[in-house]
Formats: C-alpha cells, structure tokens, sequence
C-alpha cells in the first residue's frame, strides 16, 4: 500500500498540467512614471508647525508591476516606519496606492489618475479613513514630480483648503 501511495504521489507531482496557464501581466507604459522614483530619496514633512526629517527608498518589485517604498522617519523623537505599494490598474484605468505604517492597523487603500502634463497624481481613499475629529473622511493626496530629484506631496483631508501634511521627497545622489 505505501508503495502504491508513494508512485501515485510521484506521478501527480511529475504530471504536466492539464490545463493552460494564464500569462503573467506585464509593466505597460503607466508604470514608466512610477520607475522614475526608484532610489533613495530624503524627506522633509511639515504638520502642525513642525518639520520632520527621513527617508525612502523606492524599488520596482513584483515582475515590475509595483512600486514598494519603504519609509523611516523621525516624528517629533517618535520612531515612525511606512510602507507603499503603487501600480497602474489596466482594469480600472486608474493608479492604487496602499499605505501601511507604525501609527496605525488600518491600511490606507486609495486610488486615482495621473495627469502627464502636470506631472501630478491625485488619489483619493476608497475607503472611510478617519479624520483628525475620528469621523469618516475623504482623504486626497496630491503628488507632483516637479523635477527628476523632486517630488512635493501633500495630504488633505475633507474639504480642507490647506493640506494637514506636506512632504518634499529629494533624490539622493
């Protein structure tokens, strides 16, 4: 019996499959302005009257469909970490980014488009994110690479006409 188990485990483990595979997606042009931030970049956060220093480094990872971040930062003597994932979505048109960090459990899922001209991504949460009163709010960030070494960020949150952070990325040489 455990011969006959061992050859009948062999053969499903050696058998092709009988069925066709669908092709990995491949980086269509869209990801183009996303490799643009590979590398190590310092930052300047402004919020609440302060300024906080860090740094990202960028990289394509995953068959280069995605852009993944990885933040530290000094946040008023609090150690703060973040992570970012960012792709194009062929299916829905429109960039996804997901935000994790150090200060909270709940990912940060937006999504929205990027205007060539301008050089500038706007994206909105999909989800309820709460706002400083702890309600649910719309959050927009909008991100403009103003130069190969810079981008300005900054985050808004409800109908706010000043952003509650703003971060400057500058590329390391």
């Amino acid at each position: 019996m455990r011969k006959f188990a061992a050859v009948s485990m062999l053969a499903v483990l050696t058998a092709a499959p009988t069925f066709a595979q669908p092709e990995a997606p491949k980086p269509g042009p869209e990801i183009e302005m996303l490799k643009a931030r590979v590398g190590t970049w310092t930052t300047l956060m402004k919020a609440d009257g302060g300024e906080f220093k860090g740094e990202v480094t960028y990289k394509m990872d995953l068959g280069g469909l995605w852009l993944v971040g990885d933040m530290d930062s000094d946040l008023g003597g609090q150690k703060f970490h973040g992570r970012s994932l960012d792709t194009y979505d062929a299916a829905s048109k429109k960039y996804v980014s997901v935000w994790v960090d150090s200060m909270s459990t709940k990912p940060m899922h937006m999504e929205g488009t990027y205007d060539a001209k301008t050089k500038t991504m706007t994206t909105v949460t999909t989800i309820d994110a709460p706002g400083p009163d702890g309600k649910p709010a719309k959050w927009k960030s909008v991100t403009v690479m103003t130069d190969a070494d810079t981008i300005e960020m900054k985050m808004s949150v409800g109908d706010a006409k000043e952003p509650m952070f703003s971060v400057t990325y500058t590329r390391k040489k």
